[in-house]
């Protein structure tokens, strides 16, 4: 319960009408009496009207997905029902929740007994990870302003946004599906045209798995054990070392125009975070959406806030945990790229796509993409610039001396069209001699 201005007059009138009925040189006191009573019995009823003002108020919070993607309009349907038999004047509704640009305050006026009424908000996801949907305060009281009385409701979901991702029309593809090869002798939960042999049925195991000819023989159930097949594998490589990201201030950023608000139906186009941390998730999220749509097993690895490795799959699922995965990574990594790369360079497959993401290019860098060209792999190398978002230029920077290997290097700026920049790696492959 808060305590308004208009208590402190009311108050005050009260305690004024009281010295002034109290004195003895005044004949007729009646007027004073009734006023200081009119005062305080205001008083009484403010308090007991602020007191009921939300009882019996309910809100929720309705919306039809929790997970979408960076650029897209959160909508969010909020009902506030009044259960009780009295009615409720003006609520005001603020939103507490942790979620950048949702709306933050609204007032709904006379809500009838046993009633409800509701409002749509629309937010502008601009950036990722996990956001609490609430808690969300109630705020009603007296028309006098004499007292306030706040309820406060905790959040009962959370809404996961996804990085922002551009469809890819055409992107390098590895090698080929190595006609030929023979099994990579590594076990794999999808059902592949490998069938590396028979066990006993586990709990879990699908039923399409079932081998019901040696099932009906043993008089007992036999599931099917599968290898991957030797096709070339696609490995994203994300370097989110803490210090090699840039992001502009408020100061350096350009001017936006007012037509940008959502206003009438509006929709402005969105834009990507001036951080280079958020240009290069959106392109390992691009890149492996491209992959996966191709029937391709795509794996990522990158060291965030912990080291994150997801071995290569096919499949929805696996662009799900991809997304999850980068969602939540911040540039904290004390790991470098070539130590992310270094892990696994026996376990890559010949033929393979090796997509490299960073900001700076060193020797250690450039000496193992030499390595990786010899072992017959396809390597991408994604240099966003980090001095566009504001950094300082490396010395140690041997980005010309990729292209002399005859990497595919793609450049991103600030302010550059993510689909058309990744889109220009497909010329460069062209240009190679076969």
């Amino acid at each position: 319960m808060k305590i308004g201005k208009s208590f402190y007059w009311l108050l005050g009138l009260a305690i004024l009408n009281t010295i002034i009925a109290t004195n003895p040189s005044l004949k007729d006191n009646t007027v004073f009496i009734r006023l200081a009573l009119t005062c305080g019995i205001v008083i009484l009823v403010c308090f007991i009207w602020a007191r009921l003002s939300l009882s019996g108020v309910t809100v929720f919070r309705n919306t039809r997905e929790l997970r979408q993607q960076v650029g897209q309009f959160f909508v969010e349907r909020i009902d506030i029902i009044n259960q009780s038999s009295l009615s409720k004047v003006w609520i005001k509704i603020t939103d507490c929740s942790d979620l950048p640009g949702s709306e933050v305050t609204r007032i709904i006026s006379s809500i009838k007994p046993h009633s409800s009424k509701s409002y749509s908000s629309n937010t502008l996801l601009e950036h990722r990870g996990t956001f609490h949907l609430g808690p969300t305060e109630l705020t009603s009281g007296d028309i006098f302003g004499v007292f306030t009385y706040t309820k406060r409701i905790e959040a009962q979901s959370s809404l996961m946004v996804l990085p922002y991702m551009t469809d890819l029309s055409i992107f390098p593809v590895p090698y080929g599906v190595l006609p030929g090869g023979k099994a990579l002798r590594q076990k794999t939960t999808e059902v592949t045209p490998f069938s590396s042999g028979v066990r006993e049925f586990l709990p879990g195991d699908p039923l399409r798995r079932i081998h019901w000819p040696t099932s009906a023989k043993k008089q007992k159930i036999i599931v099917k054990e599968f290898e991957k097949d030797p096709v070339s594998e696609v490995w994203i490589f994300l370097d989110a070392r803490e210090g090699i990201h840039s992001k502009l201030t408020d100061e350096k950023l350009p001017q936006k125009s007012s037509e940008s608000f959502f206003w009438m139906g509006f929709r402005p186009k969105f834009e990507l975070p001036p951080s280079s941390l958020e240009y290069a998730v959106s392109a390992v999220a691009s890149i492996a959406k491209y992959y996966l749509d191709q029937k391709r097993e795509v794996g990522l690895a990158v060291s965030g806030q912990h080291q994150s490795i997801i071995t290569p799959e096919r499949g929805v699922r696996q662009l799900e945990k991809i997304l999850n995965t980068l969602s939540l990574l911040g540039s904290k990594g004390s790991e470098s790229l070539v130590f992310l790369i270094a892990q696994r360079l026996n376990s890559l497959i010949k033929g393979s796509t090796i997509v490299l993401i960073t900001t700076i290019v060193d020797n250690e860098l450039l000496d193992l993409c030499a390595q990786l060209i010899k072992r017959d792999l396809m390597v991408v190398v994604v240099k966003v610039n980090s001095t566009s978002f504001g950094g300082v230029k490396s010395s140690t920077d041997n980005e010309d001396k990729l292209l002399l290997l005859g990497l595919v290097v793609i450049n991103i700026a600030y302010g550059d069209d993510l689909k058309l920049a990744l889109e220009k790696a497909n010329l460069q492959i062209k240009l190679r001699p076969i």
